[in-house]
């Protein structure tokens, strides 16, 4: 912010020296010009001021918004993670159970056998059968010397396979009683991202309410001050100013690459507010061209927790890119994007306070290490401007 206020100073000192020295000088106002000058100047610094606040204050709710979101998200991938684990788990389970019901159906088939030979074999087989469990089975199979090596191997693969059994299943309710404590924390974590997006929204209604009438009365405020240096036309004047700012921060931004979008910085990464902002908040408006900086595939596209709706492309280098709060987007998962290819548009979908475009970089997986996606940027050539460096 204090960036874009020196840009707007520079703009339209400028634009009203140009305009002192082609204009003809207005009449005076009643009273001393140079007092209304100071007046107005005076009143627009303040005004400045307190919108600089006030969006201080919707960046803030936006930063704690979106960090009890990645919470969520966070606890979402882990409940996913384990029930994942749970299905290979009972996969498993349910093979070793199967060849534990093919060898006892081969233990059976020995017993039949056995019975069949006459009253000593089904003597022998029957002190066999009555042992306790496989390891006394066959104890009681060597001491009859009534089981071959190959039926001995039969019944040895009935113990691994119980063995087996049992650490699978324990490690099949590890799993379940994992996932629940994922799905607990997840619902804890939706919960109190919930009340704080309701207490959120409330004060942003509020501020934007304000911060309309505080950018009219900055306009007005300009216009006036226009005026009093003599424009001929304030309201002309005030136009250029705000294009010719508009250019600035688009020649800042672009350098030469393509970045994610067209717009202006409003919030960095890094701790704020005793909150972890986990990437870059760019403002646009809604229907703002999103890009994808380099070529990639596309991992996900569709609804997220706290974003509404976000992209995330996998890149090269192995990196992932996340475009959150996004109004729309043209890409479908497994699809193969060019750099500068255009996968969604700006919107303010989600925990979102204003149209913008929440844009991380992630490292070693999806929603893994949320690194600082400037540096990422910086090494394609790209620069957002503002105060992200």
């Amino acid at each position: 912010m204090p960036a874009r206020g020196l840009r707007r100073a520079a703009v339209a000192t400028t634009i009203l020296a140009a305009s002192l020295l082609a204009a003809p000088t207005a009449t005076a106002a009643p009273g001393d010009p140079r007092s209304e000058h100071d007046r107005v100047t005076a009143q627009v610094a303040e005004i400045e001021q307190r919108v600089r606040e006030a969006e201080e204050t919707l960046q803030r709710m936006t930063v704690e918004a979106e960090a009890a979101s990645g919470v969520a998200l966070a606890a979402e991938a882990a409940l996913a993670s384990a029930q994942e684990r749970a299905e290979q788990t009972a996969a498993q389970l349910a093979e070793v159970r199967a060849a534990v019901d093919r060898t006892e159906d081969d233990v059976a088939a020995i017993g039949r056998e056995a019975y069949m030979g006459g009253d000593e074999a089904s003597s022998q087989m029957r002190m066999v059968l009555d042992a306790q469990g496989p390891g006394e089975l066959l104890q009681q199979a060597a001491t009859l010397d009534l089981l071959g090596q190959e039926r001995s191997a039969v019944l040895e693969e009935l113990e691994q396979s119980e063995v087996r059994e049992a650490r699978l299943d324990s490690e099949a309710r590890a799993a379940v009683a994992e996932r629940d404590a994922a799905a607990r924390t997840a619902q804890e974590a939706q919960a109190a991202a919930a009340a704080q997006l309701s207490a959120a929204q409330a004060d942003f209604d509020r501020l934007s309410a304000e911060k309309s009438a505080l950018d009219e009365e900055l306009r007005g405020a300009e216009i006036r001050l226009l005026s009093l240096q003599g424009n001929a036309d304030p309201e002309a004047a005030w136009s250029q100013v705000q294009a010719a700012e508009e250019a600035v921060g688009r020649l800042t931004a672009t350098g030469g690459a393509v970045p994610p979008t067209i717009g202006r910085v409003t919030s960095c990464y890094g701790s704020r507010w005793g909150a972890m902002h986990l990437g870059v908040d760019i403002a646009a408006p809604i229907g703002t061209p999103v890009h994808t900086p380099e070529p990639g595939v596309v991992l996900q596209a569709g609804p997220a927790s706290g974003f509404g709706l976000a992209v995330a492309v996998q890149h090269p280098d192995g990196a992932i890119t996340v475009y959150g709060h996004v109004n729309a987007f043209f890409v479908s998962p497994g699809q193969v994007v060019a750099g500068g290819e255009r996968i969604a548009e700006v919107g303010n979908r989600g925990q979102s306070t204003g149209p913008h475009l929440h844009f991380e970089v992630h490292q070693g997986g999806l929603y893994a290490d949320r690194s600082n996606p400037v540096p990422w940027l910086a090494r394609r050539g790209i620069n957002l401007g503002g105060s992200c460096g």
